[in-house]
């Protein structure tokens, strides 16, 4: 289910980055204009109203005595009263002021006979307060003054915007991605097609009596395309398209993303009018504003519920508007509101899924356009080998090849890096520079070959691609894959019993070769316990509970609805599951064991082979077992959304 795109190079609109320099360089003026004008101020203050000199504040008592013996002492030079404050100079050259009390008879007597250069100034309190009580009113005005300016000079005034639409129009002047960029969903791209075309032409549909879909919801799992589809259909329809993610409309104050939904609805239906032929409205991620409105437990939020009833009235209320189409791109369905997804809002639920094998095909030859291939590679080949891969994964396969053909000096891609880029994408990197002692990788050659070998000799497995004990990404030790090359939504209860036996393949090699078993099974024994239980609560394959199912399938928890959910069945029918979970995976562990045990002879070579090779492909782990080769490609394979089987 992957749409896929072409390397495309934004085409930059004529004179775009001269205009966007011209405006830059007024801006950064401003901006330092700004920050100068404060400092300039500042240094005013500090030169003429403050002086620069350190001024010794005195006790008025001891000026006094001071005073008394200066016509001896001649220690005071000068003296200035200003307004209750005497500033004076000491011979040393020493600034000190002292406060006086304004009803000292004393004090201008004693002034006047004992300091040789006294003077009184003029009162100066009323304009050093006025300056003390505009100035910050005037800095604080030119501040948001300056501010206001500027985001109304970029046009909009940024200030008075916080409830407007962030929503982006598309340029038509860009280079445009099309439905020949997408690729492996070819059902969502006609059900989009028809839409465009009702754009384009409404009249052969009106005249049948059909009305345009107010909304279209594209949701799959992440990664196949939902938005590269919304970009094509931009490029396609010709009409103004308008783009925004859900959380672009969350905000902490309670009103603005309704305001931005309504605002985001009137630009529509403006661009609507003026081009004659509709508009289209995207939001990605819509789980994000759509989601489930308050459902008991954790409590609600104002705000996005006041957006998610915006939304609900704009799409279909008392006025609704005609020509405007919304599409809304999610991966997670299961908790957007049901109001929300009713018929005559979003009218069309478009699943874009995994892609199959076909598909996987396309996307691939999209996405090796402009990488160097060689003549040996096999796309046919790549494609069968990666079932479950969506469209990301494809493109990141082919960017890791053309990495690892740059890394080597290669001229072009093999069919070599095609091969190991599908591991790396899987599994992740090798790190060969992991230090293992001898020991540790006996024991891992011993588990991986016990793997592969009962997936030799399981007649429903799905054959073995590659075996092997050096280390790749976050915690996988060793590996045994298996690529299944074939698409099928169905799996029988055999094929189970042959995957958890697989599984526990390598716990009973090591049981058998050393007696002993260690902690590598860990994740095996995690995902035949995962096995076993699907078969029994979610697949009606247990014997003795028949065919009923118990609880919930496996799925995200949405807080509110599923957390109050209660157990559909008894204490009773509890221990009954837990007892055929078990009896299932000791059945086909002793399965396991009986054939390894008969073919005890192969193992030990397998690992002997794999140890001093550390890695193993499908011919020579047929050859070294002794067992006709079973190339990838001729087997049948898992679900096609299933998990990839590698044991580890």
């Amino acid at each position: 289910m992957n749409p896929t795109q072409k390397n495309i190079k934004p085409t930059n609109i004529p004179g775009s980055g001269k205009n966007k320099k011209n405006q830059g360089d007024p801006e950064k003026r401003r901006m330092l204009a700004f920050l100068l004008i404060p400092l300039f101020f500042i240094l005013v203050l500090q030169l003429f109203v403050f002086p620069n000199f350190e001024v010794k504040s005195m006790p008025y008592s001891e000026f006094f005595q001071m005073v008394t013996r200066n016509h001896q002492t001649g220690q005071i030079a000068s003296v200035k009263l200003l307004e209750g404050v005497l500033q004076g100079q000491m011979k040393s050259g020493a600034y000190f002021q002292v406060n006086v009390p304004g009803n000292d008879p004393e004090l201008i007597p004693t002034l006047r006979q004992n300091v040789p250069s006294f003077e009184i100034g003029a009162s100066q309190g009323f304009w050093r307060n006025l300056l003390y009580s505009v100035l910050p009113v005037l800095l604080l005005m030119a501040f948001f003054w300056f501010f206001v300016y500027r985001g109304v000079q970029q046009g909009g005034g940024r200030i008075f915007s916080f409830g407007k639409s962030r929503a982006k129009q598309s340029d038509p002047t860009n280079k445009k991605i099309t439905f020949k960029n997408v690729a492996g969903v070819n059902e969502a791209k006609e059900d989009l097609q028809e839409i465009i075309e009702f754009l384009k032409d409404p009249k052969r549909f009106q005249k049948l009596g059909g009305r345009i879909p107010k909304g279209v919801l594209l949701m799959g799992p992440p990664g196949t395309g939902k938005t590269l589809l919304a970009k094509a259909v931009a490029g396609e329809a010709d009409v103004p398209f308008f783009s925004i993610s859900g959380s672009d409309f969350v905000e902490m104050f309670v009103g603005v993303g309704a305001s931005r939904v309504r605002d985001l609805f009137e630009q529509g239906k403006r661009a609507s009018k003026q081009s004659g032929r509709g508009a289209i409205l995207f939001i990605d991620e819509i789980d994000a504003v759509g989601r489930q409105r308050f459902a008991g437990i954790g409590g609600g939020s104002d705000e996005r519920e006041q957006t998610l009833n915006a939304l609900l009235v704009e799409m279909d209320g008392f006025d609704s508007h005609a020509g405007v189409i919304l599409i809304g791109a999610t991966n997670r369905p299961d908790v957007l509101d049901p109001a929300l997804l009713r018929p005559g809002r979003f009218d069309r639920q478009i699943v874009v899924d995994r892609p199959d094998i076909k598909g996987r095909e396309e996307i691939l030859r999209v996405h090796v356009t402009d990488v160097t291939m060689g003549k040996d590679c096999d796309l046919t080949k790549i494609a069968r080998q990666t079932p479950g891969f969506s469209g990301a994964d494809l493109a990141n396969l082919i960017n890791e090849a053309a990495l690892l053909a740059a890394r080597r000096s290669k001229e072009a891609v093999s069919q070599q890096e095609l091969e190991e880029s599908i591991e790396r994408v899987m599994v992740g990197p090798e790190r060969k520079s992991r230090v293992i002692s001898e020991k540790e990788k006996k024991i891992k050659s011993v588990h991986e070959s016990g793997h592969a070998l009962v997936a030799l000799m399981m007649p429903h497995a799905d054959p073995v691609h590659k075996i092997s004990i050096i280390p790749r990404g976050h915690g996988v030790g060793g590996y045994t894959l298996q690529l299944p090359t074939e698409d099928r939504n169905l799996i029988s209860r055999q094929e189970i019993y042959d995957r958890i036996t697989v599984l526990l393949g390598g716990r009973v090699a090591e049981e058998l070769y050393f007696n002993e078993i260690t902690s590598g099974a860990s994740d095996d024994l995690q995902k035949a316990t995962q096995y076993a239980q699907m078969m029994v609560c979610e697949l009606g394959m247990s014997e003795r509970l028949g065919n009923l199912t118990f609880g919930r399938r496996d799925q995200q928890i949405f807080l509110g609805r599923d957390m109050m959910h209660e157990k559909d069945y008894s204490e009773n029918t509890a221990v009954i599951i837990d007892q055929e979970v078990r009896r299932i995976v000791d059945e086909c562990y002793a399965r396991a064991k009986t054939t390894l045990a008969a073919n005890r002879g192969k193992l030990e070579k397998l690992a002997a082979a794999l140890l001093e090779k550390e890695v193993l492909y499908f011919h020579e782990i047929a050859e070294t077992a002794g067992l006709p080769p079973q190339e990838p490609g001729n087997s049948p394979a898992v679900p096609s959304g299933g998990p990839f089987p590698v044991n580890v």
